[in-house]
């Protein structure tokens, strides 16, 4: 059985955390710091179904201060200790990271190996998200892959909603077995290898989904997320906001978001974006279906 978050934990959470920097009926952002949201949020007893998120990768981004490596990894894992306390007993983390340098011990370390010990969640399955663009090198080969780590918190109780998030890209769709078909009409199993495109930036290169934020999350990528590991109706946090696309695509697919934010010109960005998304919404609720 699946907890659903009802729409007047909205109510709940602003009476804990105050007036959201914006809100409309599906999604309730705040210009704050995640640390002290969250510690209003456990100490209120207020849940959470999922989180969908990616922090900071301590590589020099225009938003965030290089921290010594044992400073950050103790950052990271306090604020998603932080998450497993609010996070319904059936409820998910999914969590994207990339690699930073660790001196003395490597170039490019993932940022997984150095969390792997001390996240009180579950790992289901780590899932490789793959692109193509990318910095090209020379002396090493190109990186072109990020982790996406699928936690649960209750192994014996999770959300997998794989019928959604199927491959239609079947090389033989109509082959059959014992008069049977072989795959599933609905498409393929899509993997642990997510070959998804990143948002590019630049001169008749940018992506159409492109927003003024350094590392933008791909709406692909997030969708498959949330359809395939949370259900409707539920609440997904995502305690770095960045451009607001984990908002956007929750209030897409019919799912209640929060998410934390510091930079106030973010800020201000995702609610242009969630604005328009409302407005997007209504105009295809609006539009008769030939179907």
């Amino acid at each position: 059985m699946h907890t659903i978050i009802s729409v007047n934990m909205f109510d709940k959470i602003k009476s804990v955390l105050g007036t959201p920097y914006y809100e409309n009926d599906k999604a309730i952002i705040y210009n704050t710091d995640c640390v002290e949201a969250l510690n209003k949020l456990i100490a209120s007893n207020i849940e959470i179904n999922s989180t969908i998120t990616s922090p900071p990768y301590n590589i020099g981004k225009e938003y965030e201060k290089i921290l010594a490596i044992e400073e950050y990894v103790g950052w990271i894992t306090g604020i998603i200790n932080q998450i497993h306390q609010i996070t319904t007993n059936n409820g998910s983390f999914i969590f994207n990271v990339g690699y930073l340098k660790v001196e003395g011990k490597g170039r490019a370390v993932p940022i997984s190996y150095l969390l792997w010990d001390k996240i009180p969640f579950y790992l289901t399955q780590e899932i490789i998200w793959n692109y193509g663009a990318g910095v090209a090198c020379r002396n090493y080969l190109s990186p072109r892959n990020e982790k996406v780590l699928w936690y649960i918190k209750n192994e014996k109780d999770y959300t997998f909603n794989l019928d959604q998030i199927r491959d239609p890209n079947v090389k033989y769709p109509n082959q059959k077995k014992n008069g049977k078909l072989r795959c599933n009409p609905l498409g393929k199993n899509p993997s642990d290898v997510w070959e998804i495109a990143k948002v590019t930036s630049g001169k008749n290169r940018s992506s159409v989904e492109r927003m003024p934020h350094p590392a933008q999350f791909p709406e692909e990528l997030i969708e498959r997320a949330i359809l395939g590991f949370t259900n409707e109706d539920e609440l997904i946090l995502d305690p770095f906001m960045g451009s607001g696309t984990t908002s956007r695509v929750a209030m897409l697919n019919n799912r209640y978001s929060i998410g934390f934010e510091l930079n106030e010109e973010y800020c201000e960005t995702i609610a242009k974006r969630l604005d328009n998304t409302v407005k997007e919404i209504k105009i295809k609720e609006n539009t008769p279906s030939l179907f």
